[in-house]
């Protein structure tokens, strides 16, 4: 499901309340499933993958680990939850991802 999404910049908008909104150019949506362990190489264990949902759960070694569950709407707007440590500290992470346009350069 997350090779289907459309490549380009995408915002990340929290559902926290005053978060700043993220952007990031996505090459696929991969990307989406270690947000809080970005360019890690981590192992991945996929829990739950059906054509519009993907459930993965993964584990960086010394930096932590992750699960991501990430709902598609559409191949432009996807709905995130993401949980787990980075850096030794605990993150719960809920938002809404919407390609917005294609990347610089």
């Amino acid at each position: 499901m997350l090779d289907q999404l459309d490549s380009g910049r995408w915002e990340l908008r929290s559902r926290e309340p005053g978060a700043a909104t993220e952007r990031l150019c996505l090459p696929n949506g991969r990307r989406l499933i270690q947000l809080r362990h970005p360019g890690s190489d981590c192992d991945r264990f996929i829990v739950q993958d059906s054509p519009n949902e993907v459930t993965v759960q993964y584990t960086c070694r010394g930096r932590g680990y992750g699960r991501t569950h990430i709902r598609r709407e559409t191949n432009r707007l996807v709905q995130i939850e993401t949980q787990g440590i980075a850096e030794g500290l605990p993150f719960d992470f809920s938002a809404e991802a919407r390609r917005v346009g294609d990347c610089p350069g």
